[in-house]
């Protein structure tokens, strides 16, 4: 099995979703120690803004390839998305950019868009800084979950789980609570992603 680490937020070791895709990951190798795990830090080997390649040689051209094949990989993808502003981090969309390749991940027909790259799971370490989840208040500035399932699915990814940690800038019983609980729920969701 093959499983793409990304990780995403510029918080380093204040960041709550960096903190919930390491405790995925090793309970991955825990349980299946056979596994090949591929790691990448958008933030500190941030992609360049997607813009078109001269040619097939051209440096970017490589390094976007070399981007797609470790998604096309990868059985399991476990990707921290921390919440910026109601959406997701640039470096994440860059990363996204790289993926959502026509005729690679997805491809027009007469009966409209098809995704290419089902039959891998997707867990989405999600943290916010609010709560967005559910019947919440602020649940319509929810731009990062809905939109990074969108893709997902677009892409033909259908078995997607999400490890949430929201309200991680309220107080501090909140959030050990919301903490302590997505930490409670990676058994599980690494259980059912097997």
């Amino acid at each position: 099995m093959k499983l793409l680490h990304i990780d995403s937020s510029a918080l380093g070791a204040y960041s709550v979703s960096r903190g919930l895709t390491a405790a995925v990951v090793a309970e991955f190798v825990a349980s299946h120690p056979q596994v090949e795990v591929t790691y990448r830090d958008l933030h500190a080997d941030a992609l360049p803004h997607w813009t078109p390649p001269a040619g097939e040689d051209d440096p970017q051209a490589v390094a976007n390839a070399a981007v797609l094949e470790e998604f096309l990989a990868a059985d399991v993808v476990v990707l921290g998305a921390p919440m910026y502003n109601f959406g997701i981090a640039s470096t994440l969309k860059a990363w996204i950019d790289r993926i959502t390749v026509a005729g690679k991940t997805f491809r027009y027909t007469s009966a409209g868009p098809e995704g290419l790259a089902g039959g891998k799971r997707v867990i989405i370490a999600s943290s916010r800084g609010g709560v967005y989840a559910g019947s919440a208040p602020a649940a319509g500035l929810d731009f990062q979950e809905p939109y990074l399932r969108a893709l997902l699915g677009f892409l033909g990814v259908t078995d997607i789980q999400v490890i949430r940690a929201e309200g991680m800038a309220k107080d501090e019983a909140f959030r050990r609570q919301s903490l302590d609980g997505a930490m409670a729920g990676i058994e599980g969701v690494v259980r059912k992603a097997l």
